[in-house]
């Protein structure tokens, strides 16, 4: 996905997905060092064009920049050569280092407004609001490119004690044209009710990385 936001951004790919069928956004599993790059290019390549992977979002906790710049790379890499958008979460430094095409901000990540200056127009900012309507609707005025809901299920990759809703998809869908990511312990068995709610991307991690990540990819496609 280049970051050019009239082109392959996540704004046009979910309207794409409106139109079609939803698309993964894929979060990387906490070790993302080895031979991960060929895992993640291997998850890439074997989704199915009814559930394609739009983007790879790099969550990396408690290293430093330079660190997390030198496990990027390759990764980064694989993602370019696919056109698959490359979202660093929480670090818009980082994302401005390696020249990503967006940033994941939490609740506590800073403003919307303060990393777009940093980033410019065309990057992609998604923003974490939980189960909530109002910061939802918060984000998209303040000029988020998506917006994320969750969690959906019990999450062994990232526990949190908000529960969402299919229903709040639903609203989201009826209401707004930005985007809507569904996060939270999203599996093939059980992210059906979620697709037909209208999520634009499902987000996945545990689902993907626990085991054979093509497979896995595969199995979303033909279940989804």
């Amino acid at each position: 996905m280049s970051v050019d936001r009239d082109t392959n951004s996540l704004e046009k790919r979910g309207a794409a997905a409106r139109r079609s069928a939803c698309q993964l956004y894929l979060i990387s599993p906490k070790d993302v060092s080895g031979a991960f790059s060929e895992r993640l290019a291997r998850a890439i390549d074997a989704a199915l064009p009814s559930m394609p992977v739009a983007a790879f979002q790099l969550r990396l906790k408690g290293l430093d920049q330079h660190e997390c710049a030198r496990l990027a790379a390759p990764l980064l890499a694989v993602c370019r050569e696919r056109e698959v958008g490359f979202i660093v979460n929480d670090d818009v430094a980082l994302a401005k280092r390696l020249k990503a095409d967006g940033v994941h901000l939490g609740q506590q990540d800073g403003a919307i407004a303060e990393a777009r200056e940093t980033l410019g127009p065309g990057a992609q900012i998604g923003v974490t609001c939980h189960a909530s309507r109002h910061l939802a609707m918060e984000a998209g005025e303040s000029g988020a490119d998506y917006v994320a809901f969750g969690a959906f299920y019990s999450s062994t990759t990232k526990p949190s004690e908000h529960r969402a809703e299919p229903e709040l998809l639903e609203w989201w869908q009826r209401l707004m044209e930005i985007p809507c990511v569904a996060i939270g312990g999203i599996t093939p068995a059980n992210g059906a009710p979620l697709v037909t709610a209208g999520a634009d991307f499902l987000a996945v991690s545990a689902a993907v990385w626990s085991g054979d990540e093509a497979a896995a990819v595969r199995a979303f496609g033909e279940a989804l």
